[in-house]
């Protein structure tokens, strides 16, 4: 049978609707189109090559890959909907809570619990009866994708681990304080829902238009297409995902716990097992370890990590690819030639360093002698001790972090400038003494502002589908808004944080302008940026010799740029799924504060199971403390030290010197592409780039290899030589992939990886390697 899918000529009289009328896949009695029978759907043949590489095609991807069709009939807010996504919110906190303490950066991927809600969804929907009082109330139609995509959104607002827990492990782990438990879930809560406020009120520029794309969420939307389209229809495809999912289910048992080894396989190690050199180029199958160069790893748990190769666009995997490449040699560069005093510390280490370490004896920085019980730097202490140093690698991550941060701003202002300026627009005087007179104001702000903006021509095909909905309007998330503001300064206060009121003004504003920038950044290449070292910087000089204060001003300036961006992915997701706005809105609130609660239960508990190993350097396969480490580091660093370190004249002063370099990187390449436009520079993302610079400073990177391999054999040979293949199967087998990696590493967390407090290893043997490096490298901790 062909394979129906809604063409260019469909995706054009969409875009032509004019006014709040529902689009045409729709009629007035809001009755769902049936794409075999409507004249002005294109049917295309499954062995019809489409051309989805060529630039000119580029935005069909939205329409090849997903319908322009809705049922807005469909009902979403049922006791499934209810019971599942609250389940799957205590599940998804539970578990990024976990994620967090592991070694490699981990994210809970939405497939995941896309799949999750599915197979519950649909054992609910068979064993409950459906006649009577109880089908009426509990199981009142079959489970819908309205229902599936309402339990997706509710969970993922609640499976992403805010960055208070960074917070609260560091003040546990360095300082030797705790919160009380409500102070701790209020203080997560409010730094989430300030990102969600500023999101929400930049949907125009983050969310509707279709250069927006968030890649992330493709392979969801299309497997949720796949899995309530006709079966006639999807056989084949919900063949292929039931194959694939089984598949990884199965063999990530040995990756992870059985034979570790092939987390990565170094061919130069297993030559020589005595070299440190060959520890720092080769190895990484373990934290911390080394650059993982041609090492290959068969663990998709590592490859994938949450952020599938297979979704990334081509131009993303090529800046990616340059800046790792770039990575490995400037890692090398400054570690061999002894910049900074490299050789004296371990190659890759997020802590800090006494000046008294030695390549024999690594002396961490003694903290706790410095930093008085005011929680400020003391300066008798300080002249004792000494400042301290950090590897020479992650003063790389530094620079290149803060570089890339003006790099993006520039980058999207000259390539995004028709986005960028929806926002900033309300900063050209004109429009300020417009809202500042009185003779504008009235009482109608609480109004449906679902009308069509004056540019919706640059709107995705699917958010006019949206029309058929009532929107959310602006101040609903004023409020959320102002309610996080309001919680945030008592939770200042009351927590003994010494950020003062001002300081945390300067923090909201710093989100704000982060999370336009580089919210816009992911939703076009599908990176999250890194971008806590400048935020960390910013805080330093406002609040100079507190690093407590600088965590604080971290917490609400860095968290809140990822909160923001995550309520934008989540808001297109639902928006390529056609879920009503407000339903969306009510998931997203919920999920949220569900969330928070379970992220201190699970932080509380690993913490205090864990904590010499979350100390450690190298930490283990199973948990690692980088993270925490690093937190900690750039806060004493940036937050007590910023002058002495990182002003002009300082050790470290190409850190803060670089930022300014980083504003004109992105020129030259937007220049040259004017003049030789057939070169391809816009394909070269310099922020991208720069950014990746330092990607292997952290984590296991055994897998960067096999990533950018699966990465192009995909967005690549697939998409330019197989576009049929592509369509139906590239984003459908991305999500079989990270469905069934998830749920056996959580079975695995809690049944032998001690996530509930004991651990049990498989037998030690060649594969399994405990005492030292996994990938059979000279341990070199």
């Amino acid at each position: 049978m062909a394979d129906l899918k809604v063409g260019p000529r469909a995706q054009d009289e969409v875009s032509s609707q004019e006014g709040p009328s529902v689009p045409h896949t729709i009629d007035e009695k809001k009755v769902p189109v049936d794409v075999s029978t409507d004249p002005s759907v294109d049917v295309v043949d499954e062995d019809e090559e489409v051309d989805i590489h060529h630039p000119a095609n580029q935005d069909d991807i939205l329409t090849q890959t997903l319908h322009v069709q809705d049922d807005p009939t469909l009902n979403c807010l049922t006791f499934r909907t209810w019971f599942l996504g609250i389940g799957l919110a205590v599940f998804g906190g539970t578990i990024s809570s976990i994620y967090y303490f592991k070694p490699q950066t981990v994210a809970v991927s939405t497939v995941f619990v896309a799949v999750l809600a599915y197979l519950l969804g649909e054992g609910l929907s068979m064993v409950i009866p459906r006649k009577g009082w109880i089908g009426k109330w509990f199981n009142p139609h079959p489970f819908n994708v309205k229902e599936h995509l309402a339990i997706i959104v509710m969970a993922n607002s609640a499976s992403t681990a805010a960055l208070g827990i960074e917070l609260l492990a560091v003040e546990r782990l360095y300082y030797d304080a705790k919160l009380n438990g409500a102070l701790s879930i209020f203080l997560l809560f409010s730094s989430q829902m300030l990102g969600y406020g500023f999101g929400g009120l930049m949907r125009k520029t983050l969310v509707y238009p279709k250069t927006m794309m968030w890649p992330q969420n493709l392979p969801v939307n299309n497997m949720l297409e796949t899995l309530y389209r006709p079966r006639s229809l999807t056989r084949k495809p919900l063949k292929v995902f039931g194959i694939v999912f089984t598949l990884v289910f199965c063999w990530e048992i040995i990756p992870e716990w059985i034979m570790p080894i092939l987390t990565g396989v170094s061919i130069f190690c297993l030559a020589n097992q005595n070299s440190s050199v060959f520890t720092n180029v080769f190895g990484g199958a373990s934290g911390n370890e080394g650059m993982g160069l041609f090492s290959l790893c068969l663990d998709w748990d590592y490859i994938s990590g949450g952020y599938s190769p297979l979704y990334y666009p081509v131009d993303s995997l090529i800046s990616q690819g340059v800046g790792v490449i770039l990575c490995i040699v400037v890692f090398s560069g400054v570690y061999y030639t002894n910049t900074w005093n490299a050789q004296n510390f371990p190659f890759l280490s997020q802590v800090l360093f006494s000046e008294k370490a030695t390549m024999e004896n690594q002396l961490q920085w003694n903290q706790t002698l410095v930093i008085g019980s005011d929680n400020r730097i003391s300066e008798e202490a300080l002249a004792t001790v000494g400042l301290p140093w950090f590897a020479a690698t992650y003063v790389i991550n530094i620079l290149t972090s803060n570089m890339c941060v003006s790099a993006g701003i520039t980058h999207m202002l000259l390539w995004h400038w028709p986005e960028m300026k929806t926002v900033l627009r309300i900063f050209h005087w004109k429009a300020l003494a417009q809202k500042l007179n009185p003779k504008n104001w009235n009482l109608t702000f609480w109004r449906d502002q679902a009308k069509p903006d004056p540019e919706q021509e640059n709107y995705d095909p699917h958010y006019k589908l949206m029309m058929a909905y009532k929107a959310v309007p602006d101040w609903w998330y004023l409020c959320v808004l102002a309610l996080s503001v309001v919680v945030a300064l008592i939770c200042l206060y009351k927590g003994d944080s010494t950020l003062p009121w001002w300081g945390f003004l300067v923090s909201c504003l710093v989100a704000w302008l982060f999370l336009l920038v580089f919210g816009s950044m992911q939703a076009t290449t599908g990176i999250a940026f890194i971008i806590q070292p400048i935020v960390q910087l910013i805080g330093g000089y406002i609040q100079p010799g507190n690093p407590v204060a600088n965590m604080y001003f971290t917490l609400y300036g860095y968290n809140s740029v990822i909160q923001g961006s995550l309520l934008c992915q989540d808001l297109k997701l639902a928006q390529y799924g056609h879920l009503a706005p407000r339903v969306t809105f009510t998931m997203q609130m919920i999920g949220t504060f569900i969330g928070a609660i379970f992220n201190y239960i699970m932080m509380n508990s690993i913490v205090t199971n864990q904590r010499e190993i979350l100390l450690s350097v190298e930490g283990t396969n199973i948990w690692s403390g980088q993270q925490p480490q690093q937190y900690n580091t750039l806060s004493v660093a940036w937050g007590g030290l910023a002058h002495e370190l990182f002003s002009v004249g300082s050790r470290y002063q190409w850190c803060s010197i670089i930022i300014l370099v980083g504003f004109i990187t992105p020129l030259p390449f937007y220049f040259l592409h004017k003049r030789f436009p057939s070169l391809g520079l816009n394909n070269v993302n310099t922020s991208v780039m720069i950014y990746y610079i330092s990607y292997l400073c952290v984590g296991i990177n055994s897998s960067i290899m096999s990533f950018f391999i699966i990465g192009f054999a995909s967005q690549w040979y697939l998409r330019r030589y197989h576009p049929n293949i592509f369509i139906k199967y590239n984003y459908l087998v991305s999500a079989a992939l990270d469905g069934g990696t998830s749920i056996i590493i959580f079975i695995l967390s809690f049944a032998i990886f001690g996530a509930a407090g004991k651990s049990v290893s498989f037998p030690t043997y060649w594969g399994n390697n405990e005492n030292g490096n996994y990938d059979l490298c000279l341990y070199t901790d």
